[in-house]
């Protein structure tokens, strides 16, 4: 049978009554690039990938001015209506930002630790323990996030001095990888011997090389059952960094591995922060994990579609049903369901528009100009003249209605 794998069995955690793992929806998470301390541009930013669907929003905490916003942040969001969770991203000083800062332990929904640079030496276990009973008494989850650019050197140099000295080496890629892994899996112990349940524990284990992510978690994830999220670190620009992203976690995803994804798109100059939510969201529902989103399909065109008539129109109605969604998300239960087909010519047109909600054929190259419309399989009607894209955008918009709205409940009174 056709479909992913199984979703892998993993402990559920609650991230500020978002749930990851325990067989929840994957969850799409992002990340705000604004200097925390300024307030008004984060919260700015927070709703801004709210808005676009981002369930999670983690944001920096890399100093006193950071942690001391937090609080501030937190409750301006919730004063507009924003209750996203946010997570506080902490690096080398963590454990003196929490403690000095308690308002901003209290405000975060959840911590992200890095092992690798939570401290060296001596003070590495002092410093995670106070990161880990700062977030026992707040009960907070974590997030133990390991990054090979940032790995536990010391870890990596014992097992590649072991590796070496043993009769069956493994190669460089292998033992970097499974530094990785025991990074995660025993900061996750001492985690739980410190009092942290499972339940309180998710694992991310992030490389940029696509093959090297797709083996690091699929060892990860056979070795134990804590939630996991998956990102591709240092995924890149543009449709490089869509690409990578989407082809490793896609793969990851296809194998029921990963309860929550962050796309780390590096944005345009000036670009918009939201692409990364949307490639997230975008990815989920062609996959089939989840549904955000109308979808509109289109032909790409070819010879016998000299006309641009049809791409205009699939252009506008994708645009029109984006800008909708948030209020037709409270007023049309189940409208992200919804799929509209816009193609081009006869060879293919009625078909696609068949097996979408509603959709439209309209006339190729040589073609009659004449356009039939289908409704949930069955053609209602064929449109003609020049305001066919205008007609065709009405049936839409009363097929909403009918289907999702006042009318359908009136229907089943």
């Amino acid at each position: 049978m056709a479909g992913p794998a199984p979703r892998r069995q993993s402990v559920g955690v609650n991230v500020g009554g978002v749930m990851v793992g325990g067989g929840a929806p994957v969850v799409v998470q992002s990340m705000t690039n604004t200097d925390t301390a300024d307030i008004d541009a984060t919260v700015k930013q927070v709703m801004q990938l709210a808005r676009a669907g981002s369930e999670i929003v983690r944001i920096t905490v890399d100093r006193d001015e950071s942690a001391a916003a937090v609080p501030e942040i937190r409750d301006r969001l919730a004063t507009m209506g924003y209750d996203v969770p946010l997570v506080g991203d902490f690096h080398y000083i963590g454990h003196k930002l929490l403690t000095d800062h308690p308002a901003c332990a209290e405000a975060l929904a959840k911590y992200r630790i890095n092992p690798g640079n939570v401290g060296f030496k001596a003070k590495r276990d002092t410093q995670f323990s106070t990161l880990i009973d700062i977030a026992n008494r707040y009960n907070k989850p974590v997030r133990i996030g390991v990054n090979w650019g940032s790995l536990d050197e010391e870890l990596l140099t014992r097992l590649m001095d072991e590796n070496a000295a043993s009769p069956n080496p493994i190669s460089a890629a292998a033992v970097q990888r499974e530094a990785i892994i025991q990074s995660a899996l025993l900061s996750a112990a001492r985690a739980e011997e410190l009092g942290m349940g499972r339940d309180r524990i998710i694992l991310s284990t992030k490389v940029s090389d696509v093959q090297h992510l797709i083996a690091v978690y699929q060892d990860l994830a056979a070795r134990c059952d804590y939630a996991l999220h998956l990102g591709l670190t240092e995924a890149g620009m543009g449709s490089k960094g869509i690409v990578a992203s989407s082809a490793a976690l896609g793969i990851l995803l296809q194998q029921g591995i990963g309860d929550t994804i962050r796309i780390s798109l590096t944005p345009e100059p000036g670009g918009d922060r939201t692409t990364e939510v949307k490639v997230a969201q975008e990815l989920l529902q062609t996959m089939g994990f989840r549904q955000f989103l109308p979808v509109v399909a289109a032909c790409p065109g070819c010879g016998r579609t000299t006309s641009t008539t049809f791409q205009t129109l699939a252009k506008e109605i994708q645009d029109h049903l984006n800008v909708s969604m948030p209020e037709w998300r409270e007023r049309y239960p189940g409208v992200e369901t919804l799929s509209v087909a816009v193609m081009g010519c006869i060879v293919n047109g009625p078909g696609e528009s068949k097996h979408a909600n509603i959709g439209i054929s309209l006339p190729g190259t040589g073609e009659t100009p004449a356009a039939p419309v289908f409704v949930d399989g069955q053609k209602v009607a064929t449109l003609r003249g020049a305001d066919v894209a205008d007609q065709f955008k009405v049936m839409v918009a009363d097929y909403i209605e009918k289907k999702f709205g006042a009318g359908r409940q009136d229907a089943a009174e």
